[in-house]
């Protein structure tokens, strides 16, 4: 069986949820794991429990970070050939309430701002080595937007964009670009909703499994469970995610 490529991957918000499922997994192949995250003692808490990943302090909205970030982690770790942007935030706005202007800054900057500057920020690293992958962690909410959260929604398809034109430019390049579009995932990115924004999604589990069979086979475009129906069929799905 194939396994992907990586050997050291850096991963963004991988202190829980998805970021975490999927350094796990990366770490249980053989791949060396950096996580990366505001919350040092829950990066910790993964660390000390799985053999294989260590922890790299980061908050991604703060730029000069990053840039210290991309000659930090491989000075300390060394070469890395794979960047994850995973880090985000979701919240729910009723569009016909009055807000005030910054409503949208929280999800912006870090889902797709931090998300872009990340990339730029490791990009020369990556392109230095003789191989290398990005793996950028969109949604099924890029293709069809559940409209009670339009802005991360829209920072999502921004993302699935960007993820497009990344991939064209660097084609002529060893690194390879790779978007992973999760469904709902019950993971900590609900807590918000409060008790019961743990019970939306498909266990963590599943989506791990599905997600790594695909890095695994050097898939590109990944849609994981119904994130593949959100994308084939974007106008019907509207209909049914919004009724």
């Amino acid at each position: 069986m194939m396994i992907f490529p990586s050997k050291r991957c850096f991963i963004t918000g991988g202190g829980s949820g998805i970021g975490r499922g999927l350094a796990v997994a990366l770490a249980r192949q053989g791949t060396r794991v950096i996580i990366a995250g505001r919350r040092i003692e829950a990066l910790q808490e993964v660390c000390k429990a799985n053999p294989g990943i260590e922890a790299y302090a980061l908050d991604i909205t703060d730029r000069s970070a990053l840039v210290r970030a991309a000659i930090e982690v491989p000075g300390k770790f060394g070469a890395v050939d794979c960047l994850v942007n995973n880090a985000g935030v979701q919240r729910m706005h009723d569009l016909k309430k009055s807000m005030p202007l910054d409503f949208c800054d929280l999800e912006i900057d870090t889902n797709l701002r931090s998300l872009m500057s990340c990339t730029a920020a490791f990009l020369p690293h990556l392109l230095a080595q003789p191989s290398a992958r990005i793996v950028n962690v969109t949604s099924g909410l890029a293709y069809v937007p559940y409209a009670v959260m339009p802005v991360y929604c829209a920072t999502k398809a921004a993302l699935r964009s960007f993820t497009l034109s990344l991939r064209h430019q660097l084609r002529t390049t060893a690194v390879r670009v790779i978007e992973l579009s999760p469904p709902a995932v019950s993971t900590e990115l609900h807590d918000y909703m409060g008790p019961k924004g743990r019970g939306i999604g498909i266990p963590l589990e599943e989506f791990v499994r599905e997600a790594m069979e695909a890095l695994n086979s050097g898939s590109e475009e990944i849609h994981v469970a119904n994130a593949k129906n959100l994308f084939a069929n974007p106008v019907e799905s509207f209909a049914r995610l919004n009724g």
